[in-house]
């Protein structure tokens, strides 16, 4: 018998607390206007570039 620790419940409606929203950035501010972005995640710095095609691009 495995024991599960209670589920919190949204007393309005009885229905599990919706999941936090996935934010949401568009890469045109991210560019500045430009083609081009650079990233960085731990430590390592990555390139966001936007195509003539308008398509994404991302290398390290």
């Amino acid at each position: 018998m495995s024991l599960q620790a209670p589920q919190s419940f949204d007393t309005a409606t009885r229905c599990p607390p919706a999941p936090a929203p996935v934010p949401v950035h568009r890469a045109q501010d991210l560019t500045r206007g430009g083609s081009l972005a650079q990233i960085v995640l731990d430590g390592k710095v990555y390139a966001l570039r936007i195509t003539r095609a308008g398509k994404l691009i991302l290398t390290k």
